[in-house]
């Protein structure tokens, strides 16, 4: 996990707003970490979605957690590491909590698309690789007809990639479950997990869902 990311992120959230964290070819490990130090300065995770300059990174987003526990968690580590946003000492890590972050984080991936919109978005995908390996191996007609037998061939994976994500759902959901976190439909009707009290990331503490609204972006 680099420091710049931490250090911005600590920044931002000094705005009480919520916050958009861009990492590029980011790591459940990096994601779970920073989401990790976000909460021991007054934040909770709320979602992760895909994003960046150019798709291919996550875009980790974290809003005020308004938990008396969670106020308290803050100013006490405000006191203790002061100078955390600025490349100072940062509270340590506790591995179980991290743990649960990133089962969090990566069920919350494995339902961020339906089946249906998966096989779409790989057989987009798909052209550009299909394309230039087509008229590779060959050229007019038959570059065309050998780059349909590629775009074939990747869309013939697309069952595997399924199955990686129901053993991955399953792994994770099981792992929240044992730790007492509870199953609810957010209110788009996606699947998440909410943590032990029953409230869903960014909802008040008495309950009820709430939109979240667009913060600022660390990239």
């Amino acid at each position: 996990m680099k420091n710049r990311h931490v250090r911005k992120m600590l920044r931002q959230m000094a705005s009480g707003e919520p916050v958009e964290v861009t990492l590029a070819r980011a790591t459940m490990k990096k994601l779970s970490r920073l989401a990790f130090i976000a909460q021991q300065f007054g934040y909770e995770y709320a979602d992760i979605r895909q994003g960046g300059p150019q798709g291919n990174g996550f875009v980790l987003l974290i809003v005020p957690d308004p938990s008396p526990q969670a106020r308290t968690r803050a100013a006490q580590n405000r006191v203790r590491y002061p100078n955390a946003s600025d490349g100072g000492a940062l509270p340590p890590l506790v591995p179980e909590a991290v743990e649960l972050l990133k089962a969090r984080i990566t069920f919350d991936i494995t339902v961020m698309y339906t089946d249906r919109q998966r096989i779409l978005l790989a057989g987009i995908g798909a052209v550009p690789l299909a394309l230039p390996a087509g008229f590779m191996l060959g050229t007019g007609t038959t570059a065309v007809v050998l780059a349909g037998v590629v775009w074939a061939a990747l869309m013939a994976l697309v069952p595997v990639g399924f199955a990686v994500n129901r053993h991955y759902r399953a792994k994770y959901a099981a792992l929240l479950q044992a730790a007492g976190f509870t199953r609810v439909a957010d209110p788009t009707g996606r699947l998440r997990y909410v943590p032990p009290g029953g409230r869903l990331p960014g909802a008040p503490p008495q309950g009820g869902p709430t939109a979240f609204r667009s913060g600022p972006t660390i990239g």
